[in-house]
C-alpha cells in the first residue's frame, strides 16, 4: 500500500505542495480572522460583547444568531470541501497518469464544492464539521481538524458510567458509520454524486470490508507518523551529541543547535503540509482497489478544461491578489503588534502556582479537611473549594448540592440543617478508613488556612434558596482577617457582582467553562478562571496586558499542564497536585534541550 501511495502522491507532487501551501497561507493570514471577525461580527449585531457558560444558550439559540452561525457553518464546510476536493482531484489525475494543471484542479474542485450549499448535501455539513474532527484521525481539513471536546465535559462523562456506557456506544456507532462512509467525498467529487447516494454507494463498495479498510488506513497514518517522529528523534539525538562534544563552545553549538532546530522546524511544516494528502491518498488507493475488484468502472475527473474558468491571465490575477490580500493580512498583525494590541512587548514576570482541586482529591475525599491537610503537604500553593449554605444559614464546603454522590443520603443542602450534615459520612465514599471525615464548615477551613499560611479559591455554588449567602461568606473572611489570602469565585456573574456590593475590595474571580469575546468586559470580576481548552495566548496577553490573572481548570494530565505552562496561565487548577508541582519547578529551570524539547512538544499539541 505504501507503494501506491507514493505513486499516487508523486505524480502531481509539485501542485499538491503548492497548493497545500498557499492554502495554509491563506488559512492563516485570511481565513483564519476572517471567520474570527466573521463572529464577532455576529456576536455584536445580537448585542453580546462575550460569550460564557452562563450566556451560550441564550446566544445560540437567538433567531439572528442562529441563521448567521448556520451560514457560517456551510462557508466553513465548503472550505474544509474545497480543500480536500482539491487533493483529491490531484490524485485522481495521478491516478490517471497525468498531469494537470493547479488552476483546472482549483477550477474543478471549486465548482463541486459550491454544490454543498444544495439542500440535498446537507448531510456533507454534519460529516465534515462533526463526524470526522471527532476522531481527529487526519482526513479532515487543517481548518477543523483541531476540534477538541473539552476536558472538563470529558472529565464529567468519564466520572458518570451511565454516560461511560452512552459515550462508548456513541464511538462504536459513529466509528462504524465514518467507516462505512470512508469512501463518500471519492463518489462526491468524482461521480458528481449527492452526498446521501455518495454514502449509500460508500457502503457498497467494500461491504463487509469497512473496519478492516478503516484499521489499514489507520496503520498507514502510523506508518507516516513513525516516519517524521523519526525526524525529531534524530534531530533530538544530534542536539544532545553536540551538546556533549560543544560544551565550552557556546557560539560553535548555538550555530549548530539552530540549524538542527530549523531542520526539525521544515520537516515539521512539511508533514503539515502533505499531512491531508497523504491521508487522502490512502483512501483513494483503497478505494481505487475496491472498485477494480468489484469490477465497478472508474469514472475519472476531465484532466483537460475546454471551458475553464481561470485562463492564464485570470489565474495570474488570482495569484498575484492572493500575495496582496497575504500582505494586507500580515500588515494588520504588525499593525497590531505596533499599538500593543498583541501585548507583545510587556515584561509580566510572575510565579506561577498550583491550586489543589478540592484539595488532595486524588488521594483523600474531595472537599474534607483531610483533603486540605493532603493538599498542604504535597506543597499546594492554594487550595480550591467549595460553599453552599444550609437551611439553618450556616456556610458549609461541598461542591453538591445533593450530597447522595459522598454521602450516600439523598439530601440536599438546602433543605438540611448543618447538625443534620454534621451527622453524615463524607469518606467512606473514597475509603471505608475515611469514614470519620465530615463536610466541614467554611469558617473552620478559614481558621485552619490562616494557621497554616495556605491560600484559599472559595467558589460560591448558590443553590436559589440562600439569604445574605454572599455577605454571610465575606463577614467570615473578614473576622479572619483572611482578605489578601483569598478570592472569591463563582461561575455566577450575579454573585460576583453582590459580593462587590459587601466588599469592593475582595477579589473576585468569574469561572467559565466557555469564554470567548472580550471577557475582560466583566468589570466585577478582578481574575477569571477559565476550563483549561478555552485559553489562547491572546487571551491571557490581553488579561496580563491589563494587570489581571487568569487561571486554568480542571488539568490533570502531563500535556494540559504543560501547555498551561507554554501559555503562562497564574495559577493552574489540578487534582494531581504533585504532577503539577514537578511541571512547573521543571519548567523554571529546564536546559537548553529541555527547551527544544518543549518547543516540539508544543508544535504538536
Amino acid at each position: 500500500m505504501l507503494k501506491e501511495v507514493k505513486n499516487l502522491l508523486f505524480q502531481n507532487s509539485n501542485k499538491i505542495i503548492k497548493f497545500e501551501l498557499y492554502f495554509k497561507i491563506f488559512t492563516l493570514l485570511i481565513a483564519t480572522p476572517l471567520f474570527l471577525y466573521t463572529f464577532k461580527f455576529i456576536m455584536k449585531i445580537t448585542g453580546f460583547n462575550y460569550l460564557t457558560f452562563e450566556n451560550i444558550f441564550t446566544f445560540l439559540f437567538n433567531p439572528v444568531s442562529l441563521i448567521m452561525i448556520i451560514i457560517f457553518l456551510f462557508i466553513l464546510s465548503f472550505y474544509s470541501l474545497f480543500d480536500i476536493g482539491t487533493i483529491i482531484i490531484l490524485l485522481d489525475a495521478s491516478k490517471q497518469g497525468k498531469q494537470i494543471e493547479l488552476k483546472d484542479a482549483v477550477n474543478i474542485s471549486l465548482k463541486k464544492s459550491l454544490k454543498i450549499f444544495k439542500l440535498r448535501n446537507f448531510g456533507l455539513l454534519i460529516y465534515l464539521l462533526f463526524l470526522i474532527p471527532f476522531f481527529n484521525i487526519g482526513i479532515g481539513s487543517s481548518v477543523i481538524s483541531t476540534i477538541k471536546i473539552p476536558e472538563f465535559i470529558m472529565d464529567f462523562i468519564i466520572n458518570n458510567p451511565f454516560l461511560n456506557i452512552i459515550y462508548f456506544i456513541l464511538i462504536i456507532f459513529l466509528f462504524t458509520l465514518l467507516s462505512k462512509w470512508l469512501y463518500s467525498i471519492h463518489y462526491y467529487f468524482l461521480e458528481d454524486k449527492m452526498f446521501k447516494e455518495a454514502c449509500k454507494d460508500s457502503s457498497k463498495l467494500s461491504k463487509k470490508k469497512h473496519l478492516k479498510d478503516l484499521f489499514y488506513y489507520l496503520l498507514m497514518q502510523m506508518v507516516i507518523f513513525v516516519i517524521y517522529l523519526l525526524f525529531i528523534i534524530i534531530g533530538i539525538f544530534i542536539i544532545i551529541l553536540l551538546d556533549k562534544l560543544f560544551n565550552h563552545f557556546i557560539i560553535l553549538e548555538s550555530a549548530l543547535i539552530a540549524i538542527i532546530i530549523g531542520f526539525i522546524f521544515i520537516s515539521l511544516i512539511l508533514f503539515a503540509i502533505i499531512d491531508i494528502a497523504v491521508s487522502y491518498a490512502c483512501v483513494s488507493v483503497l478505494f481505487y482497489k475496491h472498485k477494480e475488484e468489484i469490477q465497478e468502472r472508474i469514472i475519472h475527473v476531465k484532466v483537460k478544461q475546454e471551458n475553464s474558468k481561470f485562463t492564464k491571465k485570470k489565474w495570474n490575477i488570482i495569484k498575484y491578489s492572493f500575495l496582496l490580500l497575504g500582505f494586507i493580512g500580515l500588515t494588520v498583525f504588525v499593525h497590531g503588534v505596533l499599538k500593543d494590541e498583541y501585548n507583545l512587548n510587556i515584561e509580566y514576570v510572575r510565579n506561577m502556582e498550583i491550586t489543589a482541586h478540592r484539595g488532595a482529591s486524588i488521594d483523600y475525599p474531595e472537599n474534607t479537611m483531610i483533603a486540605f491537610i493532603g493538599a498542604k503537604e504535597l506543597g499546594a500553593d492554594w487550595i480550591e473549594l467549595d460553599v453552599q449554605q444550609t437551611k439553618d444559614k450556616q456556610i458549609i464546603v461541598s461542591h453538591d448540592t445533593n450530597l447522595k454522590r459522598v454521602t450516600g443520603v439523598n439530601i440536599n443542602t438546602y433543605e438540611a440543617t448543618y447538625e443534620d450534615i454534621l451527622k453524615l459520612d463524607a469518606g467512606s465514599f473514597k475509603d471505608k478508613k475515611f469514614s470519620k471525615e465530615r463536610i466541614p464548615l467554611l469558617e473552620d477551613v478559614v481558621k485552619w488556612a490562616k494557621e497554616n499560611n495556605i491560600k484559599l479559591n472559595i467558589e460560591l455554588k448558590p443553590t436559589g434558596y440562600e439569604q445574605d449567602f454572599e455577605a454571610q461568606v465575606v463577614d467570615i473572611i473578614k473576622k479572619y482577617n483572611f482578605q489578601d489570602a483569598c478570592v472569591i469565585t463563582s461561575q455566577v456573574y450575579d454573585v460576583l457582582y453582590n459580593v462587590k456590593q459587601v466588599d469592593e475590595d475582595i477579589i473576585t474571580v468569574y469561572v467559565m467553562s466557555l469564554a470567548f469575546g472580550d471577557i475582560t468586559a466583566l468589570d466585577k470580576a478582578d481574575y477569571f478562571s477559565v476550563e483549561a481548552t478555552s485559553i489562547t495566548k491572546e487571551m491571557v496577553s490581553k488579561i496580563h496586558g491589563l494587570g489581571k490573572q487568569i487561571y486554568g481548570w480542571t488539568v490533570n494530565t502531563k500535556e494540559g499542564i504543560n501547555k498551561m505552562i507554554n501559555l503562562n496561565v497564574d495559577n493552574i487548577i489540578t487534582d494531581d497536585i504533585t504532577l503539577g508541582k514537578e511541571l512547573v519547578t521543571k519548567s523554571k529551570s529546564s536546559d537548553l534541550i529541555t527547551e527544544i524539547i518543549n518547543f516540539i512538544n508544543t508544535i504538536f499539541s
